[in-house]
């Protein structure tokens, strides 16, 4: 029996790149996204289905999962991509940004989870898939308010999955590194304006040079569809699935050294210069 996904996020960058790579496995896809293209995704087939899905609400949440049902079936595979990428100043950045960025990328996983939970358990199970980033490993500068939006999602996976295990459904983590390319960081580029203060300017440029260069290669889409099909279909007891070699080597610097090490690597990184 084919199996169904449904993907929030899917216009761009990770989320249409893992639609494109479950459709290519043979499974039934729900592209979920604000306003629906299916030009996106070249020829049609039957096994596709572009939908409108805002994860901010409840309703078109709901409509979403049982259009998906009533297309295939069954929801198998939930995948929680939907994000807003943000580089910030703490003090600089207001709450309503603050706020916006938690909707979309923390109430809305909440939301979406909440919703489908119940499906997977009358049908005897499923996975639960949500993509949070390489800054829940290591934390980096500029990203205060995003890194807080995403570190909270890894701590609500990690305790559901312990709350759904008896119900045979699977709740596990993709951590993507950096993508310099994808819309999505270019969407954080533009609202950065009027979030980074000129009294950090030295500070923030000296950030930018050091990721331009990032001892590794950074992530590609490729890699985040595939960690993603691998913790959807994948058995076992593994959690977090870091995608790119970026967030790899942070993930090996962060569980495999001791905290005095991996601060003082990240210090050397991302710290401020030294004085003269």
């Amino acid at each position: 029996m084919t199996e169904t996904v449904l993907i929030t996020g899917t216009s761009s960058g990770y989320g249409k790149a893992t639609a494109e790579h479950f459709l290519s496995r043979g499974w039934n896809v729900l592209a979920t996204m604000r306003r629906p293209d299916p030009g996106l995704f070249g020829a049609r087939t039957e096994r596709l289905k572009v939908l409108p899905l805002d994860v901010t609400d409840q309703r078109s949440i709901d409509a979403a999962i049982a259009e998906g049902v009533a297309a295939f079936g069954a929801i198998d595979v939930l995948v929680n991509n939907a994000g807003i990428g943000m580089a910030s100043i703490v003090e600089a950045t207001p709450d309503a940004t603050i706020r916006e960025v938690f909707e979309t990328n923390t109430f809305g996983v909440f939301a979406t989870c909440r919703a489908i939970i119940p499906q997977m358990r009358r049908q005897g199970g499923g996975r639960i898939v949500n993509v949070t980033s390489s800054t829940t490993i290591g934390v980096m500068p500029l990203v205060a308010v995003y890194a807080a939006s995403k570190c909270a999602v890894e701590g609500f996976t990690e305790s559901l999955a312990y709350e759904l295990e008896g119900f045979g459904i699977k709740a596990r983590l993709v951590e993507p590194g950096y993508a310099p390319t994808t819309s999505f960081t270019a969407n954080g580029a533009e609202r950065m304006q009027g979030l980074m203060p000129k009294d950090y300017g030295a500070f923030i440029q000296s950030c930018f040079g050091k990721m331009a260069n990032y001892p590794t290669a950074y992530c590609a889409e490729a890699e985040v569809a595939e960690a993603v099909f691998r913790a959807a279909t994948e058995d076992g007891p593994q959690l977090r699935y870091p995608a790119g070699p970026d967030s790899k080597l942070l993930a090996q610097l962060r569980w495999s050294t001791s905290e005095e090490h991996y601060l003082g690597r990240m210090r050397e990184m991302f710290g401020p210069a030294p004085s003269p």
